[in-house]
Parts: C-alpha cells; structure tokens; sequence
C-alpha cells in the first residue's frame, strides 16, 4: 500500500512498489544486479524516492546527499553490495555531511572524513544516501526531540520508532532500503530492531570497527552494526566486514547461509535484574520461542539472567558519567558554540545525576569491566541464552518524551529497557528476532545471545528460527 498522509497516526505506512527495489533484501539485489535485471543507478534513484515519500511520515532522514550518491551508482566497485543503497546513523562521520549526535546544542560542519563505519560501508560496496535521526547523543530508547518531529514506526505511526538507531530502522521497515546502519550502547540496534520488526544484530565487541568517540570509552559499550529485513542480510553484511577488517582476538565468523547442525543447551530468561515487570504479551512471545526451539531439538531451560544485581545501577552510573563527559566537554569537543543548556531533559538530568556520584563511578567500571565473568559462567553450561529484547510492548509517542520531567523519562526507561544493556556491559553478541506479533497489531522482538565471539552460532539459530517461523512483513 502507498503512503498515507502524516495525519493519520494509526496507519501502517511503508514505500514497496513495483520500481527497481521491490521487496528484495540486500542480497536479492545484489542478485539483481549480478543478472542484469537493475542497475546500481536504477536502485539508487528508486532508494531516493522511496526515502522522499517516507521520510515526511517517518522523519528519520538527519541529512542526506543523493546527488553525490546517484553520481558514485556511475562507478564501478569491487564490493560485494556495490551499487546497493543505505544509510549511516548521524553520530558516526560520513565525509562532506555534518554529524549532530541528534542534539541542538551545537550545531555540526562537515566531516572533513569518513568515520571507521562509513569506511567498512564503502569498502562493502553499500552505497550512502545519507544519514539517520537517533535520539540526543543516543541516550533514549525513543527518538522524540523537543520541538522537532518524533521518529515514528511505520507499523503504526502513533509509536515510537525505538531507539537510538531510529531513523535506520523506520527507513528499513518501511521500504526505503534493505539495510541500514545502527550501533548499540545500551541496546540501541536491538530495540529498534525490535519494535520495527527487523532483524538486529549486536556484534561481538570489536567484531566491526567503531568510530574513535566509542573505542575511547573506559568501557567499550557501543557495537556497530546494520538493522536488516533478513538473518541473511545480516549475516552477508558481517562477512563483508570480516574481509575488510578482522580483529585477529576473535574467531571468524564467516560465510553463514544456513543453519547450524548442533542441537543447542538454550537459558530462558523473562525476569529482569530489577524485577521490574515484564509485559505478559511480552513474555508469552519469548516462552512462545522457546518451545519452537525445543520443537526443533534444542534444549530449552528457564534460569536467572546472569549479571550481578549491581549490574542496573552501576550502568545508569556509567551512562550518567557518559552525559556528564559528554555535557561538560562539549565545547572541547564540538567548538565553543556548544551549549549544553539547549541538551534535552534527560541529557541534563542523566548530568546531573552523573556530577552528584561522581566518586561511584571508578567502582562502577570496574565491576562493570568484570562482569563478562558472569556470563562466561551461564555460557560454560549453555550455549544461548533466549529473553526478550524489551519488558514492554512498543510504547506511543509522548511516553518517553524528553519534554516530561527527567525523573518520569528515566523511569520509564529503565522499565522498558531491562534486558540489553547486558550484552552492552560484557561485549557478547546478541540478536534481536521478530519472532511474535502484539493484539495492537505490532512486532514484538526476542532476543539471543551467546558468548563473546560465537556470532556465527547465532546467526545459525537465527537462520533455524526465520524459516520455522517467517517473519511478518510490513506489507502483507
């Protein structure tokens, strides 16, 4: 179905159509390129346009340069996605557009470079039409700036889009390319994924490189990455990275076009570290997922989620440490323009609580650094562990909007994003899966994860699970 107009926020909206995208995923187009069927140009200009009638109902586009990208669909490249059209998310450079981290606090020039991302993105062929909305600095799990338009679902307009990697995952969803950049800090690839109803996998920590501002972190929690509507997408986008980059400290995960033989030890985990509650629909999902895994052979048992109860507070510490080092080096960072009075509610508030417990910090990454142990522990008896990606069901635009009180948005917050930050903290790899629908009507994600460096053990799964259970597309 076309478009609907903006004012009708209950619609389902997306940009399929009979042009030269259709509904391939990457790889189908790559195909589709290889036969002769389209032309790299053909699939740029129909990307262009599809990205034209979405954004006005979706606004996940931060800034874009389609001439410069129907120009490059002319060249010819050796990469395996050469000619395929994508974005990068606005907090990772990209040469010649200005990078603005989703705040107004300053406002960007351009990228005199490319970041570390857009270069893998160049080297795999994928062709960049531009970039994409996220939350200020990445901080929320919802993409709402005050005064500007939220990044909405094109499952249903009058909800969030998730976040940070918002506008990656709206363009997705809705038709506008097959895959898009996304990193994940606290489970920023795997909610969006989750609430647009893509595949959203969180690599192992290095498996892809990373801008400078995240590998300087004192603990290195942001994972980049692509939102996709395909294990195999995903999967063909990791292999691409390899060959360009390979960290020698981890196995390489290869060429993976099937599942996996093994029969898996699955952990299944539906309560949260705090126990905040978890949706009923949102639990009935996962248990729904763990009997298709034991229906296909794998051994599925309920255990605890394995961190250390200080695991939640010592996170918010250090997510707050990050806003404050964010708010306080701003102008160092971004120029003396840089004002941090115009950061949202939640940038500020998360500051101030990062200034008042400044002395908890240095214990907190410590603890936070050892962590992985505990996993490592789950993960000598079990090979996956099975949980959901968010304790709720997608929330509407305006829950967690940073125009309400700070303390109201954190929350929130916390009670939504209960399961993620995990993975973030002890650098294994996860996978978001949309493997359930809600009563409303809208994708519901459920979440693996394995040890560090056993991606390719998930994208197995992940293989095993999409076919037993195809994913609902936005267009049926």
């Amino acid at each position: 179905m076309p478009p609907t107009p903006a004012s009708a926020p209950d619609e389902v909206v997306h940009a399929f159509g009979d042009d030269a995208l259709g509904d391939h995923d990457a790889v189908g187009l790559v195909e589709e390129l290889r036969s002769g069927r389209v032309s790299r140009r053909e699939l740029v200009q129909a990307a262009v346009e599809r990205t034209r009638r979405l954004d006005p109902l979706v606004a996940g586009l931060a800034a874009e340069r389609f001439d410069a990208a129907t120009a490059e669909a002319g060249e010819t490249h050796a990469g395996y996605f050469a000619g395929v059209p994508s974005f990068v998310k606005d907090n990772s450079d990209v040469l010649g557009l200005p990078t603005q981290h989703g705040t107004r606090a300053f406002v960007a020039g351009p990228a005199v470079a490319d970041g570390d991302v857009a270069r893998v993105f160049g080297l795999v062929g994928l062709t960049v039409l531009g970039k994409t909305r996220l939350s200020e600095y990445g901080l929320s799990a919802s993409a709402e700036p005050v005064g500007e338009p939220p990044v909405r679902s094109p499952w249903h307009l009058g909800h969030t889009a998730g976040a940070s990697s918002s506008g990656s995952a709206a363009f997705v969803a809705g038709g506008a390319v097959p895959l898009a950049h996304a990193n994940d800090g606290g489970g920023s690839i795997r909610i969006p994924a989750a609430v647009n109803g893509l595949v959203g996998l969180k690599p192992t920590r290095g498996r892809v490189p990373s801008d400078r501002i995240n590998r300087e972190m004192p603990v290195k929690i942001v994972a980049d990455g692509v939102v996709s509507r395909s294990v195999r997408d995903t999967a063909a986008f990791l292999r691409e990275a390899e060959r360009a980059y390979h960290d020698p400290g981890l196995p390489p995960v290869g060429d993976v076009t099937r599942p996996g033989r093994k029969r898996l030890r699955v952990a299944l985990v539906t309560q949260t570290l705090t126990g905040a509650p978890v949706a009923p629909e949102v639990v009935a999902a996962t248990e729904a997922a763990g009997r298709l895994l034991e229906s296909l052979g794998h051994h599925v048992e309920p255990t605890a989620l394995p961190a250390p109860a200080s695991l939640a507070e010592d996170f918010l510490d250090y997510w707050a440490f990050l806003a404050l080092a964010l708010s306080a080096g701003g102008r160092r960072t971004w120029g003396r323009g840089y004002d941090r009075a115009r950061n949202d509610a939640l940038t500020r508030g998360l500051a101030a609580r990062g200034r008042s417990r400044l002395l908890r910090v240095p214990p907190a990454i410590v603890r936070l650094q050892r962590s992985h142990r505990h996993t490592a522990r789950l993960y000598a008896d079990h090979d996956v562990m099975l949980c959901p990606t968010v304790a709720r069901t997608t929330p509407e635009i305006g829950w967690l909007s940073p125009a309400q009180p700070y303390e109201t948005v954190i929350e929130r917050l916390l009670d939504w994003v209960a399961f993620t930050p995990v993975q973030n903290v002890t650098g294994d790899p996860a996978v978001s899966l949309p493997l359930a629908t809600s009563a409303a009507g809208l994708p519901i994600g459920v979440q693996l994860s394995a040890a560090r460096g056993r991606d390719r053990r998930l994208l197995e799964v992940a293989y095993e699970l999409e076919a037993a259970r195809p994913f609902a597309r936005i267009q049926d």
